[in-house]
């Protein structure tokens, strides 16, 4: 197989860029879902019970994010490799490598599985818990703010050729195409 692409999301637009960019995404997502829920849920007391529940969930959102990553792959029966990563107390970093490089569909599925299955659960439950809508409407736009990253992954998943492969390694991928004989 060669080499079609390789990108380091780090080298190319810089950690402090990426920090930049996400805080910006969530703090716009935010703003421009908290004005229709509000408008949708009128004046609500909101219940202020759910800021323990918030900062409990916000210190386990970072996990529950890498496993969401990997939960297709074993759905699919892929063979993967975790390696666990403690760089403080709260925040232990969880990556995962696959013994094969991965199609390129099962790596727009593995890179879409959050969204798929934390911010539009989170959506929802905005809309059907009235009084803690704030409260989710947070923990969406927070983990709409992790995922910036995802989506660039996805931009770049998506313009490759459409039979070739993704291989992660040590904070960079590379789309593999297979040589013509």
């Amino acid at each position: 197989m060669n080499c079609w692409k390789t990108i380091n999301f780090n080298k190319d637009y810089g950690i402090n860029r990426l920090y930049l960019l996400s805080f910006l995404i969530g703090l716009v997502s935010f703003v421009f879902l908290y004005v229709p829920f509000s408008i949708i849920h009128g004046t609500v007391n909101l219940n202020e019970f759910g800021i323990i529940p918030l900062i409990i969930a916000l210190l386990f959102l970072p996990t529950v994010h890498s496993f969401m990553h990997i939960l297709p792959l074993i759905m699919m029966y892929k063979r993967v490799r975790l390696t666990y990563k403690r760089k403080n107390l709260f925040f232990p970093i969880i990556n995962y490598y696959t013994k094969k490089p991965l199609t390129k569909k099962v790596s727009l599925l593995v890179a879409i599985a959050p969204t798929l299955f934390i911010t539009i659960p989170a959506g929802m439950a905005t809309y059907m818990f009235v009084d803690y809508y704030v409260y989710f409407l947070l923990f969406t736009s927070i983990h709409i703010a992790m995922t910036f990253t995802d989506f660039l992954y996805l931009i770049n998943i998506s313009k490759a050729p459409k039979r070739s492969y993704v291989e992660n390694s040590n904070d960079e991928f590379a789309i593999l195409v297979k040589q013509q004989n």
